[in-house]
């Protein structure tokens, strides 16, 4: 009769272990990754709205230099200053992490 007993504590034990070392960190882990989520919605917002505003800066208060044929001027500057910040943001991170 002790042995079933004995098994029933082991199998308990193994089961409390495999809890506290996987359910636990991920109870704890969903916080965490939600205000990641809601800060890069937040950040992709706001660098999508610094874009627009970059680009009704230039159309508008640029005068006539680009108007006619060089209305897409404007867009190719705003184009290349989101890919260079971009390019800045990435190497940024990859030094980080090295």
């Amino acid at each position: 009769m002790a042995e079933k007993t004995g098994i029933a504590d082991q199998f308990e034990l193994i089961k409390t272990y495999a809890r506290q070392q996987t359910l636990d960190p991920l109870k704890g882990s969903g916080r965490w990754v939600g205000m990641g989520l809601l800060g890069s919605v937040l950040l992709v917002i706001g660098a999508i709205s610094m874009t627009i505003a970059f680009l009704r800066v230039l159309q508008e208060e640029t005068g006539t230099n680009f108007t006619g044929n060089l209305s897409w001027v404007p867009y190719l500057i705003t184009t290349a200053a989101l890919t260079a910040a971009m390019v800045l943001l990435g190497l940024s991170i990859r030094k980080k992490t090295l």
